[in-house]
């Protein structure tokens, strides 16, 4: 495709700014307008304009549904103005409703959580108490205690790292803080009620982004260097006002993986001030600490429910995400009888070919009846086809030509079941481009948009995928992808035993023994990955 092609086709394809107006706002305008011709035109304008209750009763139904469950069933609290962030109460109107069971527990230890960080965070007098007591360089007995994250990597990370964090923070009590960058500013809503989960820009520890395996705060290297003992006896007053977890990728000494183990946990569950950083979901691993059992159990009798339910909760676009969403899904989603969500990420390590990344697609929608296949160039629709159903194919990519080869594909050849597939990509940036705010904007908006989806393809080993079916509560299809991996796999998918995520990096360490030993066999309902080979993920 040469440059004048190339900018038809982006002129062509659904991109984020085309406006479109909601439903309501036309329906609005339509009654003003039959009221006016009725008044204008007298009683017989009502045989001229008829038209069917159809027309009306959708629009009822979503607000019946809103009134019904816009809390999801317990899971949101309703303290909220609504019109601060649209998406919170609104989302359920567009995503599948959620058939996994929600903890009654769950409900309560996040009610509870609110009511702890309406008391602890920014501005309230026991922050500012335990913000003195952080600069006296030692822990102390303190009503407030908090863990805070600082960001690694891309979207689909962070929210996950976030996730996971959180979890730690209902499982120990502490109050979770987040150093937000300027490029997720504006991204999300706060998701709790009456304050703020952000960092003040006076906080004073800074450039926590610079926080490494060899850091000197870090809990690891303190061990190492016999600053610190992991004696669960020690007194408070001899640990630091504040200790760093470092758990990303590399975080593969045996001094940073004891943050999985019980006697740990007791030293940290003793310090003020916790700062964790990581690119990795490691909540499966907070599952293997004894301690933390009972408390799980209680708020997931369904494990593999942790981050559909948490990440419900947490995270809801801005207005001007929303806006973004809503706007793609009424525009080219919201007529079709089904949706297909496809989400392609390739990595420096691959080796197929785009051809055959695109075949493996094609063969996996068409394989799991996803997609129909095409008839032949010169092949004619029969007059017996059955009842032609649409599909709207949603196409996630930094690139632009699998969503234009398989746009050719349906527009240039009839299906061979008479079904209707369009297909429409909503973005298609080239790299990521994580320290923009609008890449990060555009990016949840898709991620989002996936979710409403009614089948989900992904990558294996894609966060971006992962945070994408979690949301949905779909076990997706996943592509097969590795480095091994040099022509089209057959088969080319496989349906995900769970809709967790996995946890790449997991420690590999027995506490008990002190020595490496595979996490996938260690506990229950932990279990290696279909898609990342070391990675471990909840099951049930």
């Amino acid at each position: 495709m040469d440059v004048t092609e190339r900018e038809d086709a982006t002129k062509n394809a659904p991109m984020w700014w085309g406006v479109v107006r909601r439903p309501e706002v036309v329906l609005a305008g339509f009654v003003i307008s039959l009221l006016l011709v009725v008044c204008f035109s007298g009683v017989g304008g009502w045989s001229a304009l008829t038209f069917s209750s159809q027309t009306i009763e959708p629009l009822r139904g979503k607000a019946d549904v809103v009134a019904k469950d816009r809390l999801l069933g317990g899971l949101l609290s309703s303290e909220f103005d609504e019109h601060s962030c649209l998406s919170r109460y609104r989302a359920v109107l567009y995503r599948k409703t959620s058939h996994h069971l929600l903890s009654p527990y769950l409900v309560s230890k996040l009610r509870k959580y609110e009511a702890l960080h309406k008391k602890c965070g920014p501005g309230t007098p026991l922050y500012k108490k335990s913000l003195e007591q952080l600069k006296h360089n030692h822990s102390t007995e303190l009503e407030c205690n908090y863990v805070f994250w600082s960001p690694i990597a891309g979207l689909g990370n962070r929210m996950l790292t976030v996730t996971s964090i959180f979890l730690y923070a209902l499982l120990t009590n502490r109050v979770l803080l987040i150093d937000q960058p300027n490029d997720m500013v504006d991204v999300f809503c706060e998701p709790f009620p009456g304050t703020s989960w952000v960092l003040p820009d006076d906080f004073p520890i800074k450039n926590m982004w610079s926080f490494h395996h060899r850091t000197g705060e870090s809990y690891g290297v303190m061990l190492e260097k016999g600053l610190i003992k992991n004696d669960p006896n020690v007194p408070k007053e001899s640990l630091p006002s504040y200790v760093y977890a470092h758990l990303p990728h590399d975080y593969n000494t045996m001094s940073h993986r004891l943050f999985f183990c019980d006697e740990d946990q007791l030293v940290l569950r003793k310090v003020n001030w916790l700062l964790i950083r990581s690119d990795n979901y490691f909540a499966p691993g907070l599952f293997m600490i004894q301690q933390y059992e009972d408390e799980l159990r209680r708020m997931f009798p369904i494990k593999e429910t942790v981050f559909h339910h948490l990440g419900r909760y947490l995270f809801h676009p801005s207005n001007t995400v929303w806006g973004l969403i809503t706007r793609y899904y009424d525009s080219y989603l919201a007529k079709a009888d089904e949706r297909v969500g496809v989400q392609i990420r390739t990595f420096f390590w691959t080796r197929l070919s785009s051809d055959d990344l695109f075949e493996e697609i094609i063969r996996c929608a068409q394989n799991e009846k996803l997609l129909p296949p095409v008839n032949g160039t010169d092949s004619q629709p029969s007059d017996t086809e059955k009842q032609r159903i649409s599909k709207a194919t949603l196409v996630v990519s930094l690139h632009y030509n699998y969503y234009e080869k398989m746009k050719s594909m349906y527009y240039e050849h009839s299906t061979t079941t008479g079904e209707i597939v369009s297909v429409y990509q909503p973005t298609h940036e080239g790299n990521q481009q994580t320290e923009k705010q609008s890449h990060n904007q555009k990016a949840l908006a898709e991620i989002w948009l996936l979710s409403f989806c009614d089948e989900l393809i992904t990558t294996s080993v894609s966060t971006f995928g992962y945070v994408s079916n979690g949301l949905a509560g779909l076990k997706p299809l996943y592509l097969a992808m590795s480095a091994e991996i040099d022509k089209v796999p057959d088969p080319p998918c496989r349906r995900a035993v769970s809709m967790e995520p996995c946890f790449h990096s997991p420690p590999n360490f027995d506490c008990r023994t002190k020595k490496d030993a595979d996490t996938g066999m260690l506990v229950p309902h932990v279990r290696h990955c279909a898609d990342v080979n070391d990675g471990v993920k909840l099951v049930d």
